[in-house]
Formats: C-alpha cells, structure tokens, sequence
C-alpha cells in the first residue's frame, strides 16, 4: 500500500458478494487504497454483535491495484475488528459501510449490522460512515446511492468528524433524488413485528416482519425527508448518556 494515499476499509452486511458493496467499492475508486473486509454472507440485524464462543477467519476473494477484498466468516463487527487488529498495516482514515439493501432510517440504526460496524470504526476513532439504499432488491439500481456516498466520503476525508460521531446516509429509491437534507433519527418504532406459522409438526413457529409507525410529529426527521424524496444524513453518537436527565436523575438521591 502507498501512505501518501488515504486508507479507505470497506464493508457490509450483505455479504461480500453483494451488488452493493461493489458499486460502492466503484464509486470510491480512486480516493485511495480501498480494502474490503465483509462477511462471506448476509448478516443483516446484526448490530454490534460480535463472535466470542467460536474462531473467525477470513481469506482474500480478490486483490489487485488498489483494492483487496477480504470475506470473514463473522459479522460485521467482527470484520472492523479483525481488519484494523490483525489486517491493515495501519489504521485506516476512513470507513464506509454499506451500500445496504434496504434503509437504516429512524430505529433501524439500532438493529442494522451495517450501522453496527459503521459505530465500530467510529469506537476506534475512524471517521465512519454507513450508506444504505431504501430497496432491498439484490439488483437495486444503486446510482444515485454510490454518488452521494462518493461526495460524502470526499468532504469526511477532508474535513473528519468529532470524536464519537459517525454518520448516517440513507437514499430513497428515485432517481433523481430531490436533494440532501441533514436532520434527525425519526422517533418511531416496529409494530405487528411477527407472522404466525407452524412446523411441519404443528408446532407454532414466528416469522419477523412487521409495519413501522413513525409518531415524529417534527418536519426535520428522517422518515419523512425520505418519504418526500430527499436523501437523509443523520449524525450518530457512541455516547447513548441521557445529558439531559443526568442533573434530574443526581436528585433522585438513590
């Protein structure tokens, strides 16, 4: 690897072999030396999960000028770890995780394995971002997805983020989108979240789907800028303390 060349890792949690992983990988083609560590399959809602009772390992699925991809048999946390612990010959200046299949909008950053590690490589002090696109088909039309993330991806190499900060991209299927709008998580959550079956035993077996309700009343959230067909940015934190009910909460005198 060349130094004078910024280090971008790359991942996500779709699996290496995902379109959208590699429309990313060529959307940011050329901003310096790319390396890809994902999973060797999908490993959606992973969070921050981590492999701890069993070994992981990875191998190379690719390397060539500029680019070198990596599968692991982790999630996707477990790929930032093993790529910036044992990998990399020095600790990247930018992660991107992504493109997902699908938005990691409003309380799905919580459960998205593609946030997970996009917070992972902001927990070691990478400038990270996650990018996910609002269409969960396996052959999406990515365009306006990887063009946004390109720019994005310029203005955090050049400009960084705070310490304990990493962001938040999601796209709406539409091209061309409306615009960019930077705003917040929507506050909303998953309702009727299971689908009744039984096993071939008649045994009652539960199938996670679901409709989300978005209650956020604010014009500014996520949900709705998406709705209306803008791109949305939403800057996330390490630090989940409640500073604003830490003074009431000293009061209690517990």
């Amino acid at each position: 690897m060349t130094r004078k060349k910024p280090l971008i890792l790359i991942t996500n949690d779709d699996g290496f072999q995902a379109k959208g992983i590699h429309e990313l990988i060529k959307a940011l083609k050329g901003l310096g030396d790319l390396v890809v560590m994902a999973p060797d399959g999908p490993r959606s809602g992973m969070s921050s999960a981590i492999t701890s009772l069993v070994p992981i390992k990875y191998k190379v699925e690719q390397k060539e000028e500029d680019l070198t991809i990596y599968s692991c048999t982790g999630t996707p946390v477990d790929c930032v770890k093993l790529a910036i612990n044992e990998v990399l010959e020095r600790e990247p200046d930018l992660l991107v995780s992504g493109i997902n299949h699908g938005g990691n909008m409003a309380i799905c950053v919580n459960y998205s394995g593609t946030m997970g590690a996009t917070a992972e490589g902001c927990i070691f002090g990478v400038p990270s971002m996650g990018v996910s696109l609002l269409d969960h088909h396996p052959d999406a039309d990515f365009t306006e997805c990887a063009r946004l993330g390109r720019v994005l991806a310029e203005k955090v190499l050049a400009e960084g983020l705070p310490h304990g900060t990493y962001l938040n991209l999601n796209v709406p299927r539409l091209i061309p989108v409306k615009g960019l709008k930077v705003c917040h998580q929507a506050d909303g959550r998953w309702i009727k979240e299971f689908k009744h079956g039984e096993d071939g035993g008649g045994h009652p077996v539960y199938w996670l789907t679901g409709e989300f309700r978005n209650d956020d009343m604010k014009e500014d959230n996520d949900m709705r800028c998406l709705d209306e067909g803008y791109a949305t940015l939403v800057p996330c934190k390490i630090d989940v303390t409640d500073y604003t009910f830490l003074s009431t909460l000293k009061d209690w005198h517990l």
